[in-house]
């Protein structure tokens, strides 16, 4: 297919990042109603919140296996049977029956998302020519910043006037939409490499993330060091060591181990890693903030927090043009060294900082993000041969959603500990009496953010100084 006289390509990106942000939303969006599903379900909420859990257990546990099936089968094959597979599961998911078939339709929903997010970036990168792929990357990348982010304030737009069940619904004639669109614009025809699938190794890598992601989160209600905690992390690692030796003796590997031979690729996929889990760190933090400290509705909140992803929806694509013309290395370092400056600024933050600079900080953080993305997606999917493409952006999907669990998890692991610290006792959740043992809390939080985005911004300054001193 030649990139350059495909006339569709701007409505493939539609059809594309359409169900791009409905996939990635439906990982933030069900937050802010668990509460009102406890209540509907009459479950604990502790149950409730592995509705989230289980959505993003299903899709990391398959994306990698959906990005091989992809290059053997092909992109939009997968990507449109994902799309269905999503828009049933979210109709599923709407009927308020009971926590078990929540559950099974979050299943159904997660593994079409998987289908979705492991192939998106494969079909944007056959799609366009080289001049126009960093700006077609930042409007993908711009369509899972909002999805990433604004799950709590569509959310709460949602549920002030309808049941729990439509912020699922509300995906079905979306998704409906843009499947049939989809069945129009899509190519048609596109670059296979037929290969056998390694099932045996998908079973391992399969125990291995379930193993590791619900210790993850079974280990925040019950502590780390709960002996079931620990053993469930050590079978993950010994599981995962069993699966990279299988993939490097065998003919058919799911992941060829080969393509992180490719600095930029292994690089930029590690530095979109650790700016998610930096983001994710606002994210669990900012509304302890703006409505325990500073007495903010949640309405008010969710208008403050949109500020990130609308200027990095605005940025991005311009960010991904740039890209196309200058280097894209130059363009994430910058990015980087926003991030990097705007965390340093949250943690200065505490209750008397004005609002307006609070949210001077949030849009910088979203600037700084808008630079980063859409030339870092770019750095990796251009980096690796047309049969990877299923692979990388596979890859590409489960680092992120990796950076989303970790960063969540890490970042309520370092609040509450130095908030424990702090307090002098154990503790969980918001102190009204003592909001100054919060700040504290809040301030190491952002100080650990800013030495994660220090280390991507090294790792990326050093890959860049190495890349202009080759071209010398």
């Amino acid at each position: 297919m030649d990139n350059k006289l495909n006339p569709n390509r701007w409505k493939i990106l539609i059809s594309v990042s359409l169900f791009t942000f409905m996939s990635v939303l439906d990982g933030s969006i069900v937050n802010i109603a668990l509460p009102v599903m406890s209540k509907g379900l009459k479950i604990p909420m502790n149950k409730a919140e592995w509705v989230v859990s289980v959505y993003l257990i299903v899709i990391c546990a398959f994306l990698v296996l959906f990005g091989k099936i992809a290059d053997t089968v092909g992109k939009v094959k997968i990507f449109q049977l994902g799309g269905l597979l999503f828009v049933f599961g979210s109709l599923l998911c709407g009927f308020n029956h009971s926590l078990e078939f929540l559950l099974f339709g979050r299943t159904v929903q997660a593994i079409g998302a998987a289908m979705t997010m492991s192939t998106n970036n494969g079909i944007i990168t056959e799609v366009f020519p080289s001049t126009e792929r960093g700006q077609a990357l930042g409007w993908v990348g711009s369509f899972v910043a909002l999805g990433a982010i604004a799950g709590p304030g569509l959310g709460g737009l949602i549920l002030a006037v309808l049941p729990w069940g439509y912020i699922f619904w509300i995906n079905v004639p979306l998704g409906i939409f843009a499947y049939i669109f989809g069945r129009i614009y899509l190519p048609k025809k596109e670059i296979k490499t037929p290969s056998k699938i390694d099932y045996i190794g998908f079973i391992f890598y399969f125990i291995g993330i379930v193993l590791f992601f619900g210790a993850i989160f079974l280990g925040q209600e019950v502590g780390f060091n709960n002996i079931w905690i620990v053993l469930s992390f050590i079978i993950a690692v010994i599981v995962f060591m069993i699966f990279i030796s299988r993939q490097r003796k065998i003919d058919y590997p799911l992941i060829d181990f080969q393509i992180f031979k490719n600095g930029n690729f292994s690089i930029s996929l590690l530095c979109g890693f650790l700016i998610f889990v930096t983001n994710f760190f606002f994210n669990v933090i900012s509304p302890f903030y703006l409505q325990n400290l500073r007495g903010m509705n949640a309405a008010h909140a969710g208008y403050v927090l949109m500020i990130f992803p609308i200027v990095q929806v605005v940025i991005a694509p311009f960010a991904g043009r740039l890209s196309d013309k200058l280097s894209p290395m130059m363009l994430t370092f910058f990015g980087l060294v926003i991030i990097l400056i705007s965390q340093a600024c949250y943690a200065t933050l505490d209750g008397h900082t004005p609002f307006w600079l609070v949210m001077l900080y949030i849009g910088m953080v979203g600037f700084g993000n808008g630079i980063f993305q859409a030339p870092n997606n770019s750095i990796i999917m251009s980096s690796v041969d047309h049969k990877y493409l299923g692979i990388a952006g596979g890859l590409n999907s489960l680092s992120r959603n990796m950076g989303m669990v970790i960063g969540i998890s890490l970042a309520t692991t370092v609040l509450f500990s130095s908030m424990s610290n702090a307090a002098g006792y154990k503790v969980t959740t918001y102190l009204n009496d003592r909001p100054d043992v919060f700040v504290t809390g809040m301030h190491v939080a952002f100080v650990s953010a800013f030495v994660i985005c220090l280390f991507a911004l090294i790792t990326t300054g050093i890959r860049w100084y190495k890349s202009n001193a080759e071209k010398k």
